[in-house]
């Protein structure tokens, strides 16, 4: 932006949250030095940007109120609802530019921050490009809110989600269950549908509400017991900081979660929530060292072969109460805990104790995604671990798969104490497919060692495979092509149609 001597000067005025002391001494600057004070309404013409900056007005002061066409009633306008704010807000654009291009100072007032859910930036977007402009920050309602609760909002290593209620209620409920804290903006005829995913998110209990923050008619309270109808526009909805809260009364529970093949990116949000909501973590350790270290939760790390041991614990301490997470590589309910928590929590006396799967991104589907869509018919999934099932009983069933033409995706292929399995399922696997069969080995997928890469079944070597490998198998119809430029990405896909015999 250049500075153009020949016009007025644009000011953004953020007033903070309603009580004219919390106003800035930088915006009270900005009001004395301005010759216009511009500020939007509704069609009633009461402005809350004007009273809140009342008595720094004078009487020379050129006022632009700028009078919204509608709010949330309906419009006859030709472009609808947005056709119609967009050319009020060209039109009080251009007034605002008349001022300034005739030498005159405009302050746009703006409620809580300007560049904060404010109407002031709609102006900015289209004047402060071409007038020298300066935005004064405000104290947003956020932290109004959370000071009249006198309730830590984050704290430590947590992270502040901040949502508009008009977002779809099933957006906002993944949202709210993902988050440490958040606040929800925008209340008003939103406020069923967000309590409504609060309470899906498994979070009512520890919402907060804020009405009028440090204004006249304030309101704070739990949100679970507020009237509906009651509600206004400026109110907000608040999830405090979880740290040092009283865990909510409830009984006891097993949620096992699926983390993903590897890292935070893979984490769904029902299960971040899940995780940031668990009392005790319970899992192979290194699994439970993925997940995030947060404050008064106990972790149980133990070896990777006692599931059936690791199980009970979990399930004895929900019969104490607490919310335990079980936390699985890739999606539980695959070669993973939730097998080994069921089996147990099928007997006594741990047969009442409730028990949920969230599932997680498999192995295998992530694999695929790097190599391409092998899995884009239909395929069967098997493990070559001979530890809980006799290697006879696998052997049998690779033959039926292959002789079935499935894609087939294989875990747990080897480790340090099974070095033979990938040779004797490959020999196996010849009997029914071509040595030109593309095979994608993927290993540690997500990780910091991720390595992706297509052999073909003939020349497939089990020294290049480990624990860490899953492997894709495809069919006789599984295509390897090279494309991009200069042919030097090779994709694998298999065709969804097949051909009639």
């Amino acid at each position: 932006m250049s500075e153009n001597q020949t016009t007025g000067r644009l000011y953004g005025v953020g007033l903070g949250p309603g009580d004219p002391s919390l106003m800035t001494l930088r915006a009270v600057e900005c009001i004395a030095a301005a010759d216009v004070v511009a500020y939007h309404s509704a069609r009633h013409g009461r402005s809350i940007a004007r009273s809140i900056a009342e008595r720094h007005l004078r009487a020379d002061h050129i006022e632009e109120p700028l009078v919204y066409p509608v709010t949330t009633e309906t419009t006859d306008h030709p472009g609808g609802y947005r056709g119609a704010m967009e050319e009020f807000y060209e039109e009080a654009a251009a007034r605002l530019a008349a001022h300034l291009d005739a030498g005159r100072t405009v302050a746009v007032l703006a409620e809580g921050d300007p560049l904060f859910y404010s109407s002031y930036m709609h102006m900015h977007k289209r004047l402060a490009h071409r007038y020298p402009t300066e935005v004064v920050p405000g104290v947003t309602s956020v932290s109004a809110a959370a000071a009249r609760l006198g309730e830590p909002l984050v704290e430590g290593e947590e992270i502040l989600t901040v949502l508009p209620g008009t977002l779809p209620e099933e957006e906002l409920a993944a949202r709210l269950a993902a988050t440490d804290s958040a606040v929800v903006m925008k209340l008003g005829r939103t406020f069923p549908a967000v309590r409504g995913a609060l309470e899906k998110a498994g979070r009512l209990d520890e919402a907060r509400y804020v009405e009028r923050a440090t204004m006249s008619g304030e309101r704070t309270g739990r949100l679970a017991e507020i009237d509906p109808e009651s509600v206004p526009y400026f109110s907000v909805a608040v999830l405090p900081s979880r740290v040092d809260a009283e865990p909510a009364a409830s009984r006891g529970e097993v949620v096992v979660v699926g983390l993903g093949p590897a890292g935070p990116r893979w984490l769904t949000p029902e299960a971040r929530g899940e995780l940031a909501a668990a009392q005790d973590v319970v899992g192979y350790s290194t699994y439970v060292d993925r997940v995030p270290v947060r404050p008064g939760q106990r972790r149980h790390p133990s070896d990777n072969k006692v599931e059936s041991e690791r199980a009970e614990f979990a399930l004895d301490l929900a019969r104490q109460g607490r919310r335990v997470a079980v936390v699985s590589s890739g999606d539980p309910g695959v070669f993973a805990m939730a097998s080994a928590v069921l089996e147990v929590a099928s007997g006594d006396p741990y047969r009442e104790v409730p028990v949920r799967i969230v599932p997680g991104m498999t192995a295998a589907h992530a694999a695929a995604s790097r190599a391409g869509a092998p899995l884009g018919h239909d395929y069967a999934v098997v493990s070559l671990s001979d530890r809980l099932k006799p290697w006879e009983v696998i052997a049998d069933r690779l033959r039926a798969a292959a002789g079935a033409d499935l894609v087939l995706a294989l875990y747990n292929p080897g480790s340090r104490s099974r070095i033979w399995q990938v040779g004797k399922a490959r020999d196996l696997l010849l009997e029914h497919r071509s040595p030109q069969t593309p095979v994608v080995l993927g290993r540690d997928v997500g990780g910091p060692e991720e390595s992706v890469r297509v052999v073909r079944l003939g020349e497939l070597d089990p020294e290049q495979v480990d624990m860490r490998t899953i492997l894709i198998v495809g069919s006789s119809q599984t295509q390897v092509v090279r494309r991009g430029e200069g042919g030097g990405e090779e994709i694998v896909w298999t065709p969804r149609r097949y051909p009639e015999a």
